[in-house]
């Protein structure tokens, strides 16, 4: 199956996800809002399940685990001191209990594994492999990303900085422009530990620590403009 095909499940949960969250903005209650996307993006990523790509070899799970949490509080910290800048209140509006709980499943749970998914799984491989066949001197290195390409031809931890530019600007435009310095870091931070690891397991992991991790310190302190 060529990268072209495989877009649909690997992008679609992504821009489910997105589009709820800006199309109904305003329109629905927050609580409604992301209870929505929950219910409408999980079956999109199970649905897609048998195309993604396998998370780990077997015999690193238990390692690329320990390195996700690492990195991902890592990260926490990073998205914290490079947010705070655009932040113009640290306190915020504390948010209800319902709307709590459902923006920590959707963050800590859905948005890891269907982000890291996209951009990670397809963008930065898509990136990679044109970034290849430019440097090959196909005649169209884009065709030949997308059509006469498979994203499991790629080998773990392989990189280029085309490939980490693009995929980290795909992220960062995933974001509200406060959050775009923090954003554009963190995916840096992620690729690197893609390029350590080797897999899309310690990433995923990462992504959903700092994000619970994030939840955690607005409740336990009560910033809840970082969130």
């Amino acid at each position: 199956m060529t990268n072209r095909n495989l877009a649909l499940p690997y992008l679609l949960p992504y821009f489910a996800y997105v589009g709820i969250a800006s199309l109904l903005d305003g329109k629905i209650s927050i609580e409604f809002n992301y209870l929505l996307r929950i219910l409408v993006v999980t079956p999109l990523i199970v649905w897609g399940w048998k195309w993604f790509m396998p998370l780990s070899s077997p015999g690193k799970k238990f390692m690329s685990v320990l390195w996700g949490v690492g990195t991902g509080l890592v990260g926490f910290a990073l998205w914290c001191l490079l947010l705070a800048p655009f932040i113009d209140s640290f306190e915020g509006d504390a948010w209800r209990p319902q709307g709590f709980f459902l923006r920590l499943v959707a963050a800590g749970l859905l948005v890891p594994v269907f982000e890291e998914m996209a951009i990670r799984g397809y963008v930065f491989r898509v990136a990679l492999q044109w970034d290849q066949a430019r440097k090959a001197r196909s005649p169209e290195p884009l065709e030949a990303a997308l059509d006469r390409s498979n994203l499991l031809d790629v080998k773990d931890g392989a990189w280029t900085w085309p490939a980490v530019l693009i995929s980290s600007i795909a992220f960062t435009l995933g974001h509200t422009s406060p959050e775009w310095l923090a954003a554009f870091a963190y995916s840096l931070l992620i690729s690197w530990l893609w390029v350590k690891r080797g897999d899309l397991l310690s990433c995923i992991v990462a992504h959903g620590t700092t994000n619970l991790v994030l939840a955690v310190f607005v409740f336990m302190t009560g910033q809840w403009g970082f969130w």
